[in-house]
């Protein structure tokens, strides 16, 4: 108990935030950024950091225009490198090119539902946008709009993180939330590779 009344207490989480700033808006943008082409780096986290450390506004934005600007670059790389050996696989793969089929036949909406969802593998998206014959345009529209609304959501459960410590319910509801929206995220992906593999 003493640990946790130490290192999470309001005062020791506010100090980690004013490190943080300490590095510059430069780091707070890159961070999302590279998770576009680092998937494995947590967005949720630099959503939630950011936001407590610059505020729900400019944090949001920052994440924002990192995340947007990460996962654009991808899908204009896959657009014009996707035929690359070091890409060829990925185009040959069997949920890939049924993800494509979906894609070309439906248009950016599958996308963009997918991008506003926490959690989904937002790589995976870029790509196959990327390898499909999705217009340039639409797809900026669809990554700026859906990663507003993921992000945006995200920064407003997270902005204030101090409420966690001093309420552990509502820890345990957002963890709720957070879990429903991974697992609606993840049936929708399913639904969609499933119903191409039908037709």
């Amino acid at each position: 108990m003493d640990f946790i009344t130490h290192y999470f207490s309001e005062a020791a989480i506010n100090g980690y935030f004013e490190t943080f700033k300490s590095f510059g808006i430069i780091i707070a943008f890159l961070l999302p950024f590279i998770e576009a082409f680092l998937p494995i780096l947590p967005i949720a986290l630099f959503a939630v950091v950011n936001v407590n450390t610059y505020g729900l506004i400019w944090g949001f934005i920052i994440t924002w225009l990192g995340a947007f600007c990460g996962a654009y670059i991808v899908f204009l790389l896959v657009r014009r490198y996707g035929q690359h050996k070091f890409l060829r696989h990925l185009n040959r793969h069997p949920h890939t090119m049924k993800f494509i089929r979906r894609v070309n036949d439906k248009g950016v909406l599958p996308l963009f539902i997918l991008l506003c969802f926490p959690f989904t593998p937002s790589s995976l998206v870029n790509v196959v946008a990327g390898l499909s014959t999705v217009s340039i345009r639409r797809y900026l529209i669809a990554v700026l709009l859906g990663k507003a609304i993921m992000l945006f959501m995200l920064s407003f459960i997270g902005s204030d993180i101090y409420s966690f410590v001093r309420e552990p319910k509502k820890s345990i509801i957002v963890a709720i939330v957070l879990l429903l929206l991974w697992f609606t995220g993840k049936l929708l992906e399913n639904y969609l590779i499933k119903s191409e593999a039908k037709r």
